[in-house]
């Protein structure tokens, strides 16, 4: 497994990521002000932020329900053997299908965590049944329906202490 080199953040950079992340659409002239900079400076360290890596892109948060995907399961899947020509092959077909939203592989009993969405349990099954046990390899699947998501806070984890 390959590990991206961790950058060292100081206060303002951290700054900088938490507007961010409130606020993606913020202009670097108000970002500029909230981090207490003024514009080229705060600019050159967006770049800089972006050209490390640590701002991989910007996107927009939706609504799962108000787009007609409200059914969220989360799936584990274990497969026959955990081998780099399986593990390939799975990633590959779980790639094709827009069901999947997210795709971990995991340490443990399974080896992949997935969370699909779907518009109902009727959609979910056909997913199930006519996509995704079609992939070769897979021993065994469990899956959780979600009620209700408690917590949605991605990396919104930057202590600017």
């Amino acid at each position: 497994m390959t590990s991206a080199k961790s950058v060292q953040l100081d206060k303002i950079d951290r700054v900088i990521l938490r507007e961010l992340l409130a606020d993606a659409r913020i202009s670097n002239q108000d970002l500029s002000e909230r981090v207490g900079l003024s514009p080229s400076p705060c600019l050159r360290r967006l770049r800089r932020l972006e050209d490390e890596g640590v701002i991989t892109g910007y996107t927009a948060n939706l609504d799962e329900e108000r787009i007609g995907l409200p059914v969220a399961v989360f799936m584990s899947v274990k497969l026959v053997r955990q081998i780099d020509s399986q593990l390939k092959v799975f990633e590959a077909e779980v790639m094709k299908y827009p069901e999947v939203v997210d795709c971990w592989l995991m340490t443990g009993e399974n080896d992949y965590l997935l969370r699909i969405l779907a518009p109902g349990l009727r959609e979910y099954e056909h997913f199930l049944t006519s996509k995704l046990t079609k992939i070769p390899g897979i021993a065994s699947i469990q899956s959780s329906v979600s009620l209700r998501r408690v917590k949605a806070a991605g990396a919104n984890v930057i202590d600017v202490t």
